[in-house]
This record gives structure tokens, C-alpha cells and sequence, in this order.
């Protein structure tokens, strides 16, 4: 293959991959359902969606929310984190992975993620626990699970808790157990680019019943489901999804298992066919994960093995044969002007308040392997993997075609 796009050749591609998001009569028929019952608040369609999808990722009580960031917050403070505690997470992950911490007066602790996988590593978690560790929160991401065994134990012979991020993981399974059920809670996103969505919205799951009230009193001003409604008994917020939007989800539900069996097969085949292109690395899957939800396909690109030409190029080169695509994230979490700003008093808060007693400097944080991720990642959206096998073909190809003639992208 020749003549790259790029370089007024023919493109590989000129058909569109599917659109996202995808609706249809589930969706249209229960909101027009819940817009003539007139009755559009918090009621018979939310308890339905949180029973239902809690029992679609094996856990006992769900707890919806106006986003995942809302749902990372809520865990936290119904696990009692808070002023001086400190809580690691992985610096390759959006920044409400760590901002939700800042938002309960705690410190955000950056563990280095396994280059293999893109998930943070056990191994530099242990390494991060202080006396002041309350929690950690790992990161399915792109789907795929997080040493669920190793993050447990290290967790429990610790006494911090484990918060999952599951926010990229809808059907995902560690051990045959839903992604979110084996940490103290786990927080999902169904904000518009999610896997399943309502444009925006969240989910806390937990298996402990107390925990499950603290969460539901959070998101719901405080209040207790025994007592008074003009009774609020915690500091709390209105955190509370619409019948509209419970009914959206009710929808996607519906079909999200085959959405998540569809993307697992057509990534399968990209991943066994990339790993015979020289300079591309896809992720390795423990043998303990056995289902994979695929929010992106997430490959590396080894710009020394592509006789120099810069990741910037080659995405270039690949959206021009006709397949979308990114390169992710800049820079780790932790080279944020939000982390890089500094301050004393009140606009310091709470990394420089007196109830934390340390400074923490993260122009000084180095996480080598996330660093060398965010230079070498690419990102494919999900909604490319809802297309047919022969489709894949095209991916494969467009990489291949640009693999031949990457001397001319120099």
C-alpha cells in the first residue's frame, strides 16, 4: 500500500464509523412515558435504573448522582475522608480522579501507573501509604480492570479504604465480579461520552448498607430516609437525577451487554492483529479479567521504532485515512496548573491549611511511567468498535499503509 492521505493519496476510509450516542424506541417511548405522567422528579424510574444496573455490576445498592465527579465526591465523604487525609491516585486519569479529593479538604497522593496496562501500579501504592492515607481510588481505565486482588489487600492490611473509579468500565468484570462491587464503593459516569448515556449523570454502587444510606443522604441535602423531609442531618447537597434522565439510562441498559460483547470482539481482533505492527504496544489483560468494557482503545506508539516521526504526525497521518482518533492526554494529572499554582491561607487551602501539617511541591511529583503514556498513548473513541469486523480491517490497514510509508511523514 502507498499514496498516503495525508499526501493527496486515496484514504482508506471514506464511510463513517457509527455515530454516538445510539437511542432509539427504548429511550423515546420511556421519556415520552414519564413526560405525559407528569410526575418528573426522583421517583418510580430512578429506584428502577439503580436497582437494575447495581444488579448489573453484581453489587447491592446504587445510588444515582449528577455526574461520576459528583459520585467520586459523595464516596469519599460518605467513607469519612476529609481535612488531612491524604488519598492516592494515578496521574494518568481525568482530574476529577484527584480534584474530588481537593473537594473534601483532602490531598491528592499520585501513585505511577503500570505502562502495561495504563492502571495504576499496586507496587508504587504501597510505596505512597503515610499514617495520613485514608483511601485509594483506582482507575478501570479505558475499561480495563485494575489489580483488584493486590489493590484489596494492600488496602485491607492498611486499614485505607478502596474507592473504585469505575467511570470508564460499565460491564467490565474482575473474577467474574462486576467492576465497582469489590472496593467500599465504585462510581460510574454517564456523561454524553460514556458508554451509556444520559448526557450527564452518575451512579455510587456499594454492597454495605450503611455506607449506602451516608452516600443517598449526601446527594439528597442531608437527609435521612426515616425522618422528616424538612429534617437534614448531615452537610449535604442536591446531587438527585430526573425521571427524564432515569429513563434514558433505563434505555441504554437495555442495551449495553451487547454493546459491551460487540466492542470486547472487535477489540480482541485489533489487539491480536496490532501486535504484529512493528512500534505499536496494545495493553496486557490480567488473566483475572472476564469482561472487558472498552470506553477507548488505548495503544501505544513507540515514535523510535517509526524512524522519528512524532505521535502528532502519525495522528495526522491516521485521521486522514479516514480514522478518528487522539492522543489522549497532554500531561499527567499532576502537571495541572490546578497542581502547579501555590498559595497561603485561604486561596492555599487545603494543601497549605494547618490541619494537613506538611507541604506537598507536585512540580516536584515525577511518575515515569505515566509521563512516557501521555508521549506515547493513542486513543481510539468506543463508538468505532460498535462497527463491523470487517471495519476493523480498515483500522488495521490505515496503520499498516502508514507503517510503510512513515519515512515521508519525517
Amino acid at each position: 500500500m502507498s499514496g498516503l492521505a495525508l499526501k493527496s493519496g486515496n484514504p482508506i476510509r471514506k464511510k463513517p464509523f457509527p455515530t454516538w450516542p445510539v437511542f432509539g424506541a427504548e429511550e423515546r417511548t420511556a421519556l415520552l412515558e414519564v413526560f405525559e405522567s407528569g410526575k418528573w422528579w426522583y421517583g418510580e424510574r430512578v429506584d428502577e435504573f439503580e436497582r437494575k444496573f447495581a444488579a448489573f455490576q453484581d453489587t447491592r445498592f446504587g445510588i444515582t448522582c449528577t455526574s461520576g465527579t459528583a459520585g467520586l465526591r459523595a464516596g469519599l465523604t460518605a467513607l469519612r475522608v476529609g481535612a488531612g487525609d491524604e488519598v492516592i491516585v494515578p496521574p494518568y486519569s481525568f482530574i476529577a480522579t484527584a480534584s474530588a479529593v481537593l473537594e473534601v479538604n483532602a490531598i491528592p497522593v499520585f501513585a505511577d501507573v503500570d505502562l502495561e496496562t495504563a492502571n495504576i501500579d499496586p507496587g508504587e501504592v504501597e510505596k505512597k501509604i503515610t499514617s495520613r492515607t485514608k483511601a485509594v481510588i483506582p482507575v478501570h481505565f479505558a475499561g480495563l480492570p485494575c489489580d483488584l486482588d493486590s489493590l484489596a489487600k494492600i488496602a485491607g492490611s492498611n486499614k485505607i479504604k478502596l474507592l473504585e473509579d469505575a467511570c470508564h468500565s460499565w460491564g467490565s468484570k474482575w473474577d467474574g465480579r462486576g467492576t465497582g462491587s469489590i472496593g467500599e464503593c465504585g462510581v460510574f459516569s454517564f456523561q454524553m461520552s460514556k458508554n451509556m448515556t444520559s448526557g450527564e449523570g452518575g451512579i455510587v454502587l456499594t454492597n454495605e448498607p450503611e455506607l449506602a444510606d451516608r452516600i443517598r443522604s449526601f446527594t439528597n441535602c442531608g437527609r435521612l430516609a426515616s425522618k422528616p423531609w424538612y429534617e437534614h442531618h448531615s452537610l449535604g447537597t442536591n446531587l438527585r437525577i430526573t425521571e427524564f434522565q432515569a429513563a434514558l439510562l433505563l434505555g441504554q441498559l437495555s442495551r449495553l451487554a451487547e454493546q459491551t460483547e460487540r466492542r470486547h470482539e472487535n477489540a480482541s481482533y485489533l489487539e491480536d492483529r496490532l501486535r504484529e505492527v512493528p512500534g505499536i504496544r496494545v495493553p496486557r489483560k490480567h488473566a483475572k479479567v472476564t469482561r472487558r468494557a472498552y470506553h477507548l482503545f488505548l495503544f501505544r506508539y513507540i515514535e523510535e521504532e517509526w524512524y522519528g516521526v512524532q505521535k502528532a504526525r502519525f495522528i495526522e497521518a491516521l485521521t486522514a485515512e479516514g480514522i478518528p482518533c487522539s492522543g489522549g492526554y497532554p500531561y499527567p494529572l499532576y502537571q495541572n496548573p490546578l497542581f502547579l499554582k501555590w498559595g497561603r491561607g485561604p486561596e492555599g487551602c487545603p494543601l497549605t491549611c494547618p490541619y494537613y501539617g506538611k507541604e506537598i511541591d507536585y512540580a516536584a511529583v515525577s511518575c515515569p511511567a505515566a509521563e512516557r503514556l501521555c508521549r506515547e498513548a493513542v486513543w481510539l473513541p468506543h463508538e468505532l468498535l460498535l462497527a463491523e469486523k470487517k471495519d476493523m480491517c480498515d483500522i488495521v490497514n490505515a496503520i499498516v499503509k502508514i507503517r510503510d510509508n512513515a519515512r515521508e511523514l519525517k
